[in-house]
């Protein structure tokens, strides 16, 4: 299962960010495609397709995270930069990690032997809490116009993502310690984004955005085509389109079986 990019930042008055959420709607329309064919393979309405395995799944399933983990980081980016407070940051990670939670005792009744321990809610609960770390202490404006920060954030960023293929030990392959990712095989579950590599995807975005912010603010707040407003609304509501969007379309799938049988 793949979720959305959760937090939405709270813009200066006037000022919107409809490109970013943009970029969250588009992460959502391909989502709910690969969910929606997920749903197809398992109620055998498609030729068997293996989506743990083949490539043109499997290919699928890491750019949408990384659109999802680019965004979130962005996300923080931007919250950051419009002087998000503590207590705010911390009511919108209580509606991350309680999804989470709720991801979890779903997918145990329908996957009791693959249920989702450490899925992409999981993996934002706890990485968004060391970009917030970060963030304090290089907010946006200061890491956009410091070159050793900068450098130092991106090999951090690098690191993070060649680690589990530098470090690995049995000792992180329970579901108790899976969660750090430097594991010796992947874990049986239906969805797993540990905190490496994928902080490197978080942080990337929180440099990129930091960036914009700074030196290119309109990539940002510029409008988007008409045609695509929906997409961006969309991007807005994120997390509350992740929770319901796979009820909606397995009910119609049992709908569906129902009257056909």
């Amino acid at each position: 299962m793949v979720p959305p990019v959760t937090f939405r930042p709270v813009p200066p008055a006037g000022q919107r960010f409809d490109r970013l959420d943009l970029w969250r709607g588009c992460a959502m329309v391909w989502m709910a495609c690969f969910h929606f064919s997920f749903d197809l393979n398992q109620y055998h309405v498609i030729a068997h397709q293996n989506f743990y395995r083949d490539p043109f799944w499997t290919t699928q399933r890491l750019c949408i995270v990384s659109m999802f983990l680019l965004g979130a980081g962005a996300g923080q980016a931007v919250a950051i930069d419009a002087g998000q407070t503590w207590r705010r940051f911390w009511r919108r990670w209580a509606q991350v990690a309680g999804c989470a939670l709720l991801v979890s005792s779903g997918s145990y009744f329908m996957f009791p032997y693959s249920w989702i321990s450490f899925g992409v809610l999981h993996g934002m609960a706890t990485m968004l809490i060391a970009l917030r770390l970060v963030g304090t202490q290089l907010p946006p404006a200061r890491l956009a116009r410091a070159p050793v920060a900068l450098a130092g954030v991106a090999l951090v960023a690098l690191l993070a993502w060649q680690l589990p293929h530098w470090v690995r030990s049995p000792f992180f392959d329970t579901r108790l310690t899976d969660w750090v990712g430097l594991i010796t095989h992947l874990p049986r579950t239906e969805d797993y984004v540990p905190v490496l590599p994928w902080l490197a995807m978080m942080l990337m975005g929180y440099l990129v955005a930091s960036l914009l912010l700074a030196h290119a603010r309109a990539a940002f707040t510029g409008p988007v085509p008409s045609f695509a407003r929906p997409l961006a609304v969309l991007g807005r509501w994120s997390l509350s389109f992740y929770m319901i969007h796979q009820l909606i379309l397995i009910g119609s799938l049992e709908l569906f079986r129902m009257v056909f049988p």
